[in-house]
């Protein structure tokens, strides 16, 4: 998994990015452009899995980008059917059966006649 972060500044109509702590640098015309750019950077030095970023404008001429290779992807869905990464690249058993589905009891619907009285009485 790679974490590339990159400070992004503007000056005469032109992007440009540093790498936080590294030695890749771009720049653009638009931060479109230089996000695509970043990425491909990143990419040429760590291509382990999938690609997530993140753009936010710090002021009107700058910007924070965050390219993260690998790792698994989001965090927000815990749980699934879908198999490990481990068993993905054919390194273990296959995923657990999941326990059978209960069955679930129809619950009644009350009505309002049910209550003893209307909302328009």
């Amino acid at each position: 998994m790679g974490v590339f972060t990159f400070v992004c500044r503007s000056s005469g109509g032109e992007w440009s990015a540093k790498q936080l702590s590294g030695g890749l640098e771009g720049s653009a015309a638009s931060t479109f452009a230089l996000q695509r750019q970043l990425v491909q950077a990143a990419l040429a030095v760590d291509s382990s899995g999938g690609v997530q970023s993140s753009f936010s404008m710090v002021s009107p001429t700058s910007a924070v980008f965050q390219v993260i290779i690998g790792g698994g992807g989001g965090g927000a869905f815990i749980g699934g059917g879908a198999p490990s990464v481990g068993a993905a690249a054919g390194g273990g058993a296959a995923a657990p059966e999941a326990p059978p589905a209960e069955e679930k009891k129809e619950e009644k619907e009350e009505s309002d006649d049910d209550m003893g009285f209307s909302l328009f009485d």
